[in-house]
């Protein structure tokens, strides 16, 4: 949690300029220049909103305006990040991860506000705790290529692992939270 408030502004602030990239997003930013400056954008705001979202559900006013901050955040972030995930410079097995990073986002994103919309309190709950699974990616992704260059792993194939595994492990482990949830609750009924 600590890491999300400078991951999330790191990228707001890139996104904006007011920040250099390292040289490898800094080709992609000249690549897809608009949909790059977006998805940073947003994609950092929904990393700030989540968790501020989260911290005042039981405050239905504020978390329902903060969720909707939160919800638009991740559907621009996401969609924008589509094309950026396919102009980047990394192998292409990174490049599909972030991309299916992204559809994983959106989708869980967009079955949440359905959720909720539909009354399905406990379920939006867990697609939710799914968002945050998959956002929590991008704070993964900067911890385990910093561990890999200070070790001195081969930075492609760390790079292309931990595209998959940086949202993958998260969303893994929520969901088994939710299975056991599930089981310990059928069989009390």
């Amino acid at each position: 949690m600590l890491l999300v408030v400078p991951a999330g502004s790191f990228a707001v602030a890139s996104g904006l300029g007011w920040v250099a990239l390292p040289y490898e997003l800094h080709l992609v930013s000249e690549r897809v220049p608009r949909a790059f400056c977006v998805h940073m954008t947003a994609s950092g705001l929904a990393l700030l909103s989540i968790p501020i979202a989260l911290f005042v559900r039981k405050l239905r006013g504020p978390h329902r305006a903060i969720g909707r901050i939160a919800a638009a955040s991740v559907v621009i972030g996401g969609l924008a990040a589509l094309p950026v995930a396919l102009a980047s410079e990394a192998h292409p097995i990174a490049r599909a991860g972030f991309l299916a990073q992204a559809v994983v986002w959106l989708v869980l994103a967009v079955s949440a506000v359905a959720a909720i919309r539909a009354g399905h309190v406990a379920r939006h709950r867990q697609l939710m705790l799914g968002v945050v699974a998959v956002a929590s990616g991008a704070i993964w992704l900067r911890l385990v290529t910093a561990a890999a260059v200070a070790a001195g792993w081969p930075f492609a194939a760390v790079y292309a692992a931990a595209a998959w595994l940086c949202w993958m492990a998260p969303l893994a482990i929520v969901a088994m939270a939710a299975q056991r949830d599930r089981l310990r609750f059928a069989s009390v009924v």
